[in-house]
């Protein structure tokens, strides 16, 4: 009997954690795991943080060296597939190569949103979102080097965070009026801004981009209030698009990101997608989302593992994310745009916790260097607890406790 081939687009979070859930599953058809880039799968998180900060000791790979061998995992690096016929169950490599699949993922992530204004410039402009792109700011981000951020993301704010360590003067500019506005609530952003600010960090909000020019050896951004800033260099991070090309031109369904249903199935029989490039239907909210986090894409990938093999799927947790900046480790759970924001602990002395209501009950959690807590705050969200305000703010008020009266 013919073994099933399983081909697997994008080689990155959420396409090599799945080869993996599948052999962990017992799949023991052909595996093949086909990505863009030269290096072995491995994690984007510390591109903006340890693989700057500690650039000799980081290691980012997701498995060890052999584990695709050990696991007759077939891997193509640096080898984009440039077509998809759903019909025929094929891919075409950029090489020539043509696959046959019975069963396909597609994992192929995200791209960098260009900004023209910027680019325009040429030289000493970067972004990140691969390996290579932090192992060029390695060489940039330097002692006494005029650094200037655009975008007050989590990525701007961790960049910002780590060129400050490194002795850079750091310069963030952001359009909108708060930073990280689009996944964390005032009462947060407004702390880790005082935290930046005390290190050095200027910060412009609310000031979208004017002009960039060069003058005299030196990048001069003009933005739209007047402000004119200074740098050697300037790095840009204004979101990122949803890799969805193959899947568009393969005729699949594509709406801010590759459509689909709870297993991560695709509007094509036997074709499935997870990671940043995927937007998935929420039956209880009856929406589409699509979430670019760390935890996502491997949720999603095991899902759709499972799914692929018509196994039964695994419950998906509150949805979680984290960054670390200036020091301080901030977990996020749960639903960030709450009604109500109750502080527990004292904000100042930069441990404490931030929890978001709606109408009384938990939807949101956030954890500044207090991790241990996070799991049983996301066991409070799941059962959408409802305590009195003086109940949350209190620090004795042990969270495992509550989880058991809730």
């Amino acid at each position: 009997m013919k073994k099933p081939i399983f081909v697997i687009v994008g080689a990155g979070q959420a396409g090599a954690t799945a080869a993996a859930e599948l052999r962990q599953n017992g799949f023991e058809g052909r595996i093949v795991l086909i990505g863009d880039e030269p290096h072995a799968p491995y994690e984007r998180p510390p591109l903006s943080k340890d693989v700057l900060l500690q650039p000799e000791s980081t290691r980012c790979q997701l498995f060890a060296d052999g584990f695709y061998d050990e696991q007759d995992i077939e891997i193509k690096l640096g080898t984009p597939v440039s077509a998809i016929d759903p019909d025929a169950r094929t891919v075409v490599l950029s090489s020539g190569e043509t696959l046959s699949f019975d069963k396909l993922l597609l994992a192929t992530g995200a791209q960098v949103r260009r900004l023209p204004l910027l680019d325009q410039l040429g030289g000493d402009v970067y972004t990140l979102r691969t390996l290579d792109d932090a192992r060029k700011l390695q060489s940039v981000l330097q002692p006494e080097r005029r650094i200037v951020l655009v975008g007050g993301g989590v990525i701007g704010l961790e960049l910002a965070s780590s060129a400050v360590d490194l002795g850079a003067h750091v310069t963030v500019i952001e359009q909108a009026p708060m930073a990280m506005g689009r996944c964390s609530p005032r009462i947060l952003t407004e702390f880790l801004c005082d935290v930046h600010r005390k290190r050095g960090v200027v910060l412009h909000l609310g000031t979208p981009l004017a002009q960039a020019v060069r003058e005299n050896g030196e990048i001069v951004v003009t933005l739209q209030d007047g402000t004119r800033v200074v740098g050697d260099a300037v790095i840009y991070g204004i979101g990122v698009d949803p890799d969805t090309r193959l899947a568009s031109a393969a005729g699949l369904n594509v709406d801010g990101g590759i459509l689909i249903d709870e297993d991560c199935a695709t509007s094509h029989p036997g074709i499935y997608a997870a990671g940043d490039a995927a937007r998935q239907w929420d039956a209880a909210n009856r929406q589409y989302h699509r979430r670019e986090t760390w935890e996502n894409a491997k949720n999603q990938a095991i899902t759709a593992a499972r799914a692929m093999m018509e196994v039964e799927p695994t419950k998906t947790d509150v949805p979680w994310f984290w960054t670390d900046q200036c020091g301080a480790n901030i977990q996020f759970a749960g639903d960030m745009l709450a009604e109500e924001w109750i502080v527990r602990g004292q904000m100042d002395e930069s441990r404490f916790m931030l929890f978001g209501l709606n109408a009384g009950e938990l939807v949101g959690a956030i954890t500044v260097n207090q991790g241990r807590d996070m799991r049983s705050a996301r066991m409070l969200i799941a059962k959408r607890a409802r305590f009195a305000p003086d109940v949350w703010q209190d620090p004795q008020n042990s969270l495992r406790s509550l989880v058991n009266v809730a």
